[in-house]
């Protein structure tokens, strides 16, 4: 099926389940993540550059995986030396471990920095050059190999996207390179491998999947067909998120409704990456990489914080789409002249419920770097997405507001 027909029939779903993104074949469900090795197979894979980090180690989910490939008679090369957030100089060393492999197939094992990685990777193997050179879209010459993606977080959505968030190792600030070569040929999702997450790492990944739901459904470049992905992603992740929180709080026992809340959580991510991929971002995401860039926040802890400033920014721009997100919620009625300002409150009761910082200057933030992040946020490509154009002043008041 396609993952419009997915959207359609969601709740007659049961159990694992393959659907068609425009450029990707998804596999949903528990346990899909044990047909690894017979997938890298089918794709005509023989020597595999695993790509992931230290902590899906630990998790022994790279294990699992090198396990799974070898079973299917395949050679296996581990990279898993990912960073939170890879720069260049991640991407680049995972490119001599490549090399050195000749590898054929890549898989990106973890969460958005694994995959983002895996697919530096491929651009500079595959076509050359630095990552500078594949800043913007749609700059490779050559075929790239095919990459199988498997999310251990429910936040990025990068298995449904073309692009490699790849930051400068020197300026830490984050560059975009996308090509519709660079998608994942299949994605795995297993809610499965989600539960070994940290909370703190739920918490963070949930709020980005929740503002790519938000941001996709309102930005300039909004789609019918993003709109669909972006709506059914929010309806899944503003229910799931919080039951998946009060679930992993200790005591509770029932895995069963947890395993399908996680599962909730990781389709709705997924859903939300693929209304990006149609739709782009706004300004929460201008915003948050220069905090990322010069304060060492977490991505998913700046847009916690930014993200309920840039909606009520909007909410006279945007006329009844917050007010669709509110509705779906049950937190008003669509056509709520304070919808925003209630959309709004939602997300920081969210930051509230796992902790989250709700200001700037809870994170360490100074005031005095403030005119200089509002000039690097209104470079940033998301910035000329936003549905209320923004420039350094505006976005200099939005920081100042978070304050």
């Amino acid at each position: 099926m396609t993952a419009l027909d997915l959207l359609d029939n969601l709740d007659d779903s049961a159990g694992p389940v393959s659907f068609n993104d425009e450029q990707t074949q998804v596999l949903f469900g528990a346990g899909t993540s044990k047909r690894l090795g017979e997938l890298a197979r089918e794709l005509k894979g023989q020597r595999v550059l695993l790509v992931t980090d230290q902590g899906l180690a630990r998790a022994g989910h790279e294990q699992h995986a090198v396990e799974s490939l070898k079973a299917a008679g395949l050679q296996v090369t581990v990279f898993d030396e990912v960073q939170h957030d890879p720069t260049t100089a991640d991407v680049e060393r995972g490119l001599e471990v490549a090399q050195q492999a000749q590898i054929d197939l890549i898989v990106g094992l973890g969460g958005g920095s694994s995959m983002d990685c895996a697919k530096g990777i491929n651009f500079l193997l595959t076509n050359g050059g630095r990552m500078e050179d594949y800043w913007g879209f749609g700059k490779v010459s050559k075929p790239m190999l095919p990459l199988i993606a498997i999310p251990t977080t429910a936040g990025t959505g990068s298995e449904a996207q073309s692009f490699a968030i790849i930051a400068d190792s020197k300026t830490h600030m984050k560059m975009a390179c996308g090509d519709k070569q660079a998608a994942a040929r299949i994605a795995i999702l297993d809610p499965e491998l989600t539960l070994s997450m940290p909370p703190s790492v739920c918490a963070a990944t949930g709020i980005d999947a929740i503002s790519h739901a938000i941001e996709a459904h309102v930005t300039s470049a909004r789609t019918p067909l993003s709109q669909r992905f972006s709506r059914r992603a929010w309806q899944l992740l503003a229910l799931a998120f919080p039951a998946v929180i009060c679930e992993e709080q200790p005591g509770h026992t029932d895995t069963t409704t947890l395993l399908t809340d996680a599962g909730a959580m990781l389709l709705g991510a997924h859903f939300a990456g693929a209304a990006i991929e149609n739709s782009m971002l706004g300004a929460t995401h201008a915003l948050a990489n220069p905090l990322s860039a010069h304060f060492g926040l977490t991505h998913g802890v700046a847009i916690a914080v930014m993200l309920p400033q840039v909606i009520r920014f909007n909410a006279d721009s945007v006329g009844i789409l917050y007010g669709e997100l509110a509705a779906d919620a049950g937190l008003c009625s669509a056509d709520d002249p304070q919808a925003g300002v209630i959309l709004a409150a939602r997300i920081v009761e969210l930051a509230n419920l796992v902790d989250l910082p709700t200001s700037l200057a809870a994170c360490g933030v100074t005031q005095k770097m403030i005119p200089v992040m509002a000039a690097e946020a209104a470079a940033q490509w998301t910035a000329k997405f936003n549905p209320r154009p923004v420039d350094v002043i505006s976005l200099q008041e939005l920081y100042e507001c978070a304050m």
